[in-house]
């Protein structure tokens, strides 16, 4: 999914919501990102026209609080906690999610097989 900045964005979106878990003084979420407007968007395997500087989930740990929530590698994150998440650098991303105040954090995440299936919902039959 590409989109110009500036631009508004039409998107199919799933509500996650993540319990952090506490690791003593850490709070783990169980995932790891890639991508950010400071990143090559070439080296990142889920940008499909390799020009999307989105935020996307590039690891979820089997059993971990985002894969319990239904997280999935190659989600693209859109928000955190009401921020929007589709025009920030990576580091801005990482801050967001790992705030040590918030225990919960809500996503709303797009992906390539909730955008197919809506696309196949409206085609004639």
């Amino acid at each position: 999914m590409s989109f110009i900045p500036g631009q508004p964005v039409t998107a199919v979106v799933q509500r996650i919501e993540i319990q952090k878990l506490r690791d003593g003084d850490n709070l783990i979420l169980g995932f790891s990102i890639g991508g950010g407007i400071d990143q090559d968007p070439a080296q990142n395997p889920f940008s499909e026209d390799k020009t999307d500087k989105g935020i996307y989930v590039t690891r979820v740990s089997k059993g971990g609080p985002a894969d319990v929530a239904g997280l999935m590698m190659g989600d693209k994150i859109m928000q955190v906690n009401g921020w929007d998440m589709t025009m920030v650098t990576h580091d801005q991303a990482r801050k967001r999610l790992t705030k040590k105040n918030e225990d919960v954090v809500r996503l709303l995440v797009t992906r390539k097989s909730l955008q197919d299936a809506v696309r196949q919902s409206m085609m004639p039959r």
